[in-house]
């Protein structure tokens, strides 16, 4: 279950990436193996989520990568393998693809190919998505689609900083690896009560963010703050709308999703990426298939 956030003690006001140097910052503290590396990483970052932590834990725990995201990746998959902690950052998530073949190939099949002799399920590697209005073509991409069509991999996208800490902990704890997908149009735009403990919201998990009976409204990142929005006019006509958050989106929590519209009898589904062969699309195939006759 998701933590008692209540129980979890004194709080403070981060934004998105503020969160993000947080559970970088536990990660370090309290596990010795974990490293974090990518370009531009040890001065803070371009987005400033690893700001501090070089001078605090060092260059040999916090450093720069040459300008090569297959390189990054690699290293993380080998790192991994001997058994130590790799926090790998792909500066834009637009530029995962040169490091496709070390994600899809290697890490996903690590595991699977040496018959549970292998594992490198210590790698996570973080990435900026999304658009920001003045990214352009190479700055702007959600490319979780290509990433959910990979066995072997965990696919996470917060929408806000305190579910984004818990996450990103959990992620970076979790024996499977994982690319942690992060909203860069929040990163100074989402601002939440943050726990200051060391706390982790579980893996593959929807969370519903709104009860209702009308209609079921299915997101996730950013997308999320939009729909919230969207069903708050909803309401002023009468219209009550059940706002789930996927959360994770390799493994999907069907379930939740199955439930809810079992009850509302409606599914919404909206997303930021392109919408053919979209997430999206599974989505609603897996509904229509376990709902059509309900």
């Amino acid at each position: 279950p998701d933590p008692d956030y209540t129980s979890l003690g004194s709080t403070t006001k981060l934004n998105l990436f503020q969160s993000i140097n947080s559970a970088l910052h536990t990660s370090l503290s309290t596990d010795p193996t974990a490293i974090l590396f990518g370009e531009d990483v040890a001065f803070g970052g371009v987005f400033r989520t690893s700001q501090n932590l070089r001078d605090e834990f060092g260059q040999h725990r916090v450093f720069n990568t040459p300008l090569s995201e297959n390189g990054i990746a690699g290293m993380a998959i080998g790192y991994a393998s001997m058994g130590g902690t790799a926090i790998g950052e792909i500066q834009f998530a637009d530029y995962i693809f040169p490091a496709i073949d070390q994600i899809v190939n290697e890490m996903a099949k690590f595991r699977y190919r040496s018959g549970n002799q292998w594992s490198c399920g210590g790698v996570t590697l973080r990435a900026p998505c999304g658009a920001v209005g003045h990214g352009g073509l190479y700055h702007s991409q959600s490319p979780e689609a290509y990433l959910c069509h990979t066995p072997g991999l965990v696919v996470v996208m917060p929408r806000g900083p305190r579910c984004s800490k818990g996450l990103l902990l959990s992620s970076i704890r979790c024996k499977d690896p994982v690319i942690f997908l992060e909203p860069k149009i929040l990163y100074r735009s989402a601002v939440e009560e943050v726990p200051d403990a060391d706390y982790e919201i579980p893996l593959g998990k929807a969370e519903i963010m709104q009860q209702g009976t009308d209609v079921t409204i299915v997101g996730w990142g950013a997308q999320l703050r939009r729909l919230q929005l969207a069903c708050d006019l909803a309401a002023k006509e009468g219209i009550s709308c059940e706002l789930i958050d996927l959360r994770t989106l390799l493994p999907w929590d069907s379930e939740t999703i199955i439930r809810s519209v079992k009850k509302t009898g409606k599914l919404i589904v909206s997303h930021e990426a392109p919408i053919t062969c979209g997430f999206g699309a599974e989505v609603a195939a897996t509904l229509q298939q376990e709902c059509f006759f309900h």
